[in-house]
């Protein structure tokens, strides 16, 4: 069995694969370009998923499985990849520890106003009269109420937030006290002190937010997107934010990355932008690669279910 890595794996991770499995074949790469040579010879592919085209794939003629060391897909050639029936996983699980941590984070900065504190500091200026608020009591809008979005919400409750998710279910789903689904977003935009959108990069999900809809929230009211930046209509926001339809935005993820030196988003004051790092830790790819070994076993053994199968004509 051939398994070709197109992603740069640690070392370590790499020696406790060949020294687990001294009887298969792993080949690690450290990008496309020097792997692409042996995709023909390949039962199993790991990458990142940016850096197949339907080409490789055609030229992947062994390939009966692909697993995703990440949550992102909106790079993979499906048409290709669902010819030749391949099998896909992903590790989306494995970024909810690091986003939700990055978003109760991100909330705390806003309302403790951490930003003018520590420009206090560096200006050597004792101002008692910085304006800070609470989490307590809050409502939390979390749109994309899955891994990530349900522990946003379960950190969200050690501060005695109100969770509301949306899903395209409607099911409930654990520590959020109530769900709807995207045809009640109207109605729950108006309710929320913060906002945190985790959906992907869909069809279904494209400019999902508009100017429309931010004009709608309340005044006071934060946007964090941690999903993709697809999902808003950027212009929109910006001018949202420009007059003061929504008190801040952080920004982890835009329509377009690296976000343009010439973006207005840049000198917006109430922007806090991130480039794209709230899923990344040291644990990452030791977390990715447990996921593989458990997949891996169940591809070896044809015994037990796969984690994070993905459907090919959804994209997720």
């Amino acid at each position: 069995m051939y398994i070709l890595s197109s992603a740069k794996i640690r070392y370590s991770i790499q020696d406790h694969l060949k020294g687990k499995y001294p009887e298969l074949q792993f080949h690690f790469c450290k990008n496309m370009e020097e792997a692409k040579g042996d995709l023909a010879k390949a039962e199993i592919l790991i990458t990142y998923g940016e850096d197949l085209t339907p080409e490789l794939i055609e030229a992947a003629n062994h390939l009966k499985w692909i697993h995703v060391i990440s949550a992102g897909l909106d790079k993979m050639p499906f048409q290709a990849i669902k010819k030749q029936e391949i099998l896909v996983t992903n590790a989306r699980e494995i970024h909810k520890i690091p986003m939700a941590e990055y978003t109760i984070a991100m909330m705390l900065q806003v309302v403790r106003n951490i930003p003018l504190m520590l420009e206090s500091q560096a200006n050597r200026v004792w101002n008692q009269r910085i304006k800070m608020d609470e989490l307590h009591g809050k409502t939390l809008g979390v749109l994309g109420a899955g891994a990530i979005g349900s522990e946003v919400a379960r950190l969200a409750k050690a501060f005695n937030m109100k969770t509301v998710g949306m899903n395209s279910s409607g099911k409930h789903v654990e520590y959020f006290d109530e769900i709807v689904t995207p045809k009640d977003l109207d109605s729950l935009l108006p309710k929320v002190d913060f906002l945190v959108s985790v959906l992907p990069k869909t069809d279904s999900t494209e400019s999902f937010l508009k100017k429309k809809h931010f004009e709608t929230m309340q005044d006071h009211a934060v946007f964090i997107n941690i999903g993709r930046g697809t999902t808003v209509d950027e212009a929109g926001l910006i001018e949202a934010l420009q007059d003061n339809q929504i008190a801040h935005a952080v920004l982890d993820v835009t329509e377009e990355e690296p976000l343009l030196e010439t973006s207005p988003l840049w000198d917006i004051k109430n922007v806090t932008i991130t480039p794209h790092i709230s899923g990344i830790t040291p644990q990452y790819q030791h977390r990715a690669f447990e996921q593989f070994e458990k997949n891996l076993h169940v591809y070896r053994t044809n015994k037990g279910n796969y984690i994070n199968v993905i459907d090919l004509d959804r994209g997720y």
